[in-house]
């Protein structure tokens, strides 16, 4: 047996969704998937960031709501300048990679007052998108390149034992079905299928990213900072 290294013993099939990040580039589907995830459970608690906080700020329509509080806020970390780091913080990535009935981890939450992440919805900068528009310079393209974002997703994929990981919109309305069927429980075969698609996406993403940088060339993407 390999030493230094956490065996999970237990687990649990259900999990309940009470602590959601929202982080999304894509936010198509919000405007149903939120209300009606506070419908399911309405002690349900969403963390979110930047423009996303605000899209669902639109959606819930009621600034004394409290289910909806800022990352920052959450943190004690303000967003950077021009939203360069948002969510790569300590409290976050605790509440992602914790584990239940790992007793060390679960001191650790006390000790820090952060709160276990039960699902992600994330995805990523347009990357592909970007390149793909005409006369794009590289500076454009490195712009886009996220790095929170598949941060987030890899830490909830990981923890599938507990976390589900959501990339798709398209995955929305089955979330939403199992959440009704639940009880706003998650089931381990959907955290895992979900885990599936996530390490998939970011698979891709970078694979997109390493083609950019590959078919461009050197001289062309650090050219253009000496003009």
């Amino acid at each position: 047996m390999l030493m230094g290294i956490n065996f999970v013993r237990k687990i649990d099939d259900l999990v309940k969704v009470k602590h959601v990040l929202v982080s999304v580039s894509d936010k198509k589907g919000l405007n149903t998937f939120i209300p009606q995830l506070l419908k399911i459970n309405p002690n349900v608690k969403i963390f979110s960031t930047g423009g996303t906080y605000a899209r669902i700020n639109e959606i819930i329509n009621d600034k004394t709501d409290s289910r909806l509080i800022q990352v920052s806020e959450y943190t004690g970390q303000p967003e950077t300048q021009g939203g360069l780091v948002k969510t790569l913080d300590f409290k976050i990535y605790l509440g992602l990679l914790t584990e239940t009935y790992n007793s060390e981890h679960q001191q650790d939450l006390v000790r820090t007052a952060a709160v276990p992440i039960d699902m992600v919805m994330v995805n990523l900068y347009p990357f592909q998108e970007t390149i793909a528009k005409p006369n794009v310079v590289p500076e454009q393209a490195r712009g886009n390149i996220d790095i929170g974002g598949p941060c987030m997703i890899r830490a909830a994929a990981k923890n599938f034992l507990r976390v589900a990981s959501v990339v798709d919109p398209a995955d929305y309305e089955t979330i939403l079905s199992e959440l009704k069927k639940h009880d706003a429980n998650t089931t381990l075969e959907l955290r895992y299928r979900l885990a599936q698609k996530a390490f998939t996406h970011t698979a891709i993403y970078d694979r997109e990213i390493a083609d950019y940088l590959e078919n461009t060339g050197f001289n062309e993407v650090c050219g253009c900072y000496n003009n």
